[in-house]
């Protein structure tokens, strides 16, 4: 869970101003946590206390909404709307890395994976995105290896995993779905050699960079199973006492 943070604050300086490269600053003055941890630790807050998924992620709104929302999202959050928007963007993707690693079975990973997502992004690639995201972080937090991992997702939603990074990288823009970035940030993680490697990869491609790190640095965190303590520190550093607390709750019923 802490992975997905950590790549979320680390991204968030390149997302409006990509680059293109492996060698860049893991933190600055101006690393800071977006809706990716927000929604993240609202995941995890539904997962511990039973709580409804629409419910939790609009209150996690109103406590912090300057988090840097898509439009469609905050409008759907700020009114309360209780139906689903149809999107396909990929704040369903970005949010679900605690379902992998709290849910038991794959196939229980599948399902509440999809209802995470069906509150707002019920298009059928949100809910892919959702999925597929999910299923990475529990196998790869079950000891699958990434060929069996890749096979999977390939062979269930149907996602190109084929492109390698330098070849995506030439052309890569800015791309807010599930379709246009999951692929890449799963791509990401099979390339990386570490944890940190995964999170210099995915901002490396452009575009939506602190998802696309926020999502490889769920399953990054689950497949090397460590995270360098002192980005675990910078990172924490950067968090509201509420966020830390139900983060700390997550990992002591789930990942202890």
């Amino acid at each position: 869970m802490l992975g997905a943070i950590i790549g979320d604050i680390i991204g968030s300086v390149y997302e409006f101003n990509n680059i293109k490269s492996l060698d860049f600053p893991l933190f600055t003055q101006q690393s800071r946590f977006t809706d990716d941890t927000v929604l993240t630790v609202a995941t995890a807050d539904v997962l511990l206390n039973s709580r409804p998924f629409r419910q939790v992620y609009q209150d996690y709104y109103h406590r912090y909404p300057q988090a840097g929302y898509g439009g469609n999202f905050a409008r759907w959050a700020k009114g309360r709307v209780r139906e689903p928007y149809g999107s396909f963007g990929n704040g369903s993707a970005m949010r679900v890395g605690p379902v992998g690693f709290a849910c038991n079975t794959l196939e229980a990973v599948l399902a509440k994976a999809a209802e995470s997502a069906a509150v707002s992004h019920n298009h059928p690639e949100g809910i892919n995105g959702a999925k597929a995201v999910g299923a990475a972080v529990f196998m790869s937090q079950n000891g699958a290896g990434k060929d069996e991992i890749a096979t999977f997702i390939t062979k269930e939603f149907g996602y190109d995993l084929t492109q390698s990074l330098d070849s995506v990288r030439r052309w890569y823009s800015f791309d807010v779905s599930c379709q246009g970035s999951v692929p890449h940030a799963i791509r990401a993680f099979l390339e990386s050699r570490d944890f940190t490697h995964a999170i210099r990869l995915a901002v490396s491609i452009g575009g939506d960079s602190d998802t696309l790190a926020c999502m490889a640095g769920a399953m990054a965190e689950a497949y090397y199973k460590e995270i360098p303590p002192k980005l675990e520190v910078e990172a924490l550093s950067r968090l509201p006492a509420d966020l830390k607390k139900t983060i700390r709750e997550f990992y002591q019923r789930y990942m202890g």
